[in-house]
């Protein structure tokens, strides 16, 4: 079978020569990386001008087009989510920032943006020539069903999973090239040691989720440190449909809790559209694939799907929260830290599940390098700073101080909730703000 495809399969510098001056070229989104054709594409850099990548949340340390050619006279980076090393990138100036909800990327795709040439990395074929989308789903079937050259490259080290009737899967027909060859081993996130602060709130919001809660969890010590308490506690039939599956949800089914049992749909399955996290993550993904339902953005991400299940519980950190409700959940400023992702999708689609709840989980302080305490509770998102999640979609939020509803109610209403979430050094200031403005 896979004899017919043979005359597919070139070296990554032939399959590198389909980019041409000024096109846009998608290198896909998270943990997923096609590191053969990024150095095939670096080593074009002096017959290439105007050249648009587009990724996201790279975690890995390095991406050859931006790192050979730091005066962008060939390549120009361009970011759906700024991740680890992209942060890095954006202080020496070498990546652009596109802002997106990520359930309406592939309409972004289909009807208002380019895509030329994609790069999709996949897991080695079948004896029927079907390959896997390994670790980040992400919108790559809309993505190559636009473009107009499409590279597989085969990685070795990708879990095999294929998905749902074919959810996960490309077949090696639908490839204008085909580049394999041997990679590095897959990047892992880690995450660190819970804070105090992170296990109160924790608590707080582990004492909110019912038995057979579907859980979406984001990335960071608020999210980690909920499942390592719900792997520790009496919960049970845990559920999980999410954006990213990661080492929490691992931790969970090693405890016996993570059984998606009382899922409306997916019954049995988890349901993820990337998955990140350590090389056991990956090595689970791969032995069991009978457990997934790794699906696409239109899938994973919609909220009108999500509603179809009973208790779905988004978790998700901020940056700051102002009295009326609005989250900055990326930025520092204009730095922009992160992305907004698919937060929102989820927050929607808690908030229209039957019995669900949307958490944005914040410590409600921090310290300075120089030491003094700054307040995540403000009056009022600053200037310069994004507002990630409107005040209308913003459904709970969770400090060490607390938890509070916020929708339903009135702007003094909402100030109030959330002083008493605040730390209690800034609360006469913002009661006085309160008092003035609403």
């Amino acid at each position: 079978m896979l004899a017919e495809y043979r005359s597919k399969f070139v070296t990554p510098e032939e399959a590198a020569r389909a980019v041409r001056s000024g096109d846009w070229v998608d290198y896909g989104f998270g943990a997923g990386f096609p590191e053969l054709m990024d150095r095939a594409l670096a080593r074009r850099r002096d017959e290439l001008r105007d050249v648009k990548i587009r990724g996201g949340l790279v975690i890995r340390p390095r991406i050859e087009v931006v790192e050979c050619d730091p005066e962008r006279s060939a390549f120009t980076y361009y970011s759906w989510h700024i991740g680890d090393y992209e942060r890095k990138l954006q202080s020496r100036g070498l990546v652009q920032f596109l802002p997106v909800m990520l359930r309406s990327l592939p309409e972004l795709y289909r009807n208002h943006i380019r895509a030329d040439v994609a790069f999709v990395p996949v897991s080695a074929p079948d004896d029927r020539g079907y390959c896997g989308l390994g670790i980040s789903n992400y919108a790559w079937r809309t993505i190559f069903e636009n473009a107009r050259t499409v590279v597989f490259e085969i990685n070795e080290r990708l879990p095999r999973l294929q998905g749902v009737a074919g959810s996960h899967r490309v077949h090696l027909s639908e490839a204008d090239y085909i580049v394999e060859g041997e990679h590095e081993p897959l990047p892992v996130r880690s995450y660190k040691a819970a804070s105090e602060t992170d296990k109160k709130i924790a608590e707080l919001v582990v004492a909110e989720i019912p038995d057979g809660a579907v859980l979406s969890l984001g990335v960071g010590g608020v999210p980690f440190t909920v499942a390592n308490m719900i792997a520790q506690s009496d919960l049970k039939d845990i559920g999980c449909h999410t954006g990213t599956i990661s080492d929490p949800f691992l931790a969970l089914y090693q405890a016996g809790k993570l059984t998606n049992a009382r899922k409306e749909m997916d019954a049995g399955l988890s349901a993820w559209n990337l998955a990140m996290g350590s090389q056991e993550l990956y090595d689970w993904l791969d032995a069991e694939p009978e457990l997934f339902h790794p699906g696409d953005l239109d899938y994973i991400h919609n909220p009108y799907r999500i509603a179809e299940m009973r208790n779905v519980i988004s978790i998700n950190g901020g940056v700051q929260l102002d009295l009326m409700g609005q989250e900055n959940g990326e930025s520092a400023g204009t730095r922009q830290l992160s992305g907004i992702g698919g937060q929102m999708d989820f927050l929607e689609g808690a908030f229209r599940s039957p019995g669900g709840k949307g958490f944005i989980c914040i410590n409600s302080s921090r310290m300075t390098r120089d030491g003094v305490r700054k307040s995540n509770i403000l009056p009022a998102i600053p200037g310069g700073s994004t507002v990630s999640a409107p005040r209308t979609m913003v459904q709970y939020v969770a400090t060490e101080y607390g938890v509070v509803k916020l929708s339903g109610r009135s702007l003094r209403e909402r100030a109030q909730a959330m002083i008493s979430i605040a730390h209690p050094d800034f609360r006469e200031e913002l009661e006085q703000y309160a008092r003035e403005n609403f």
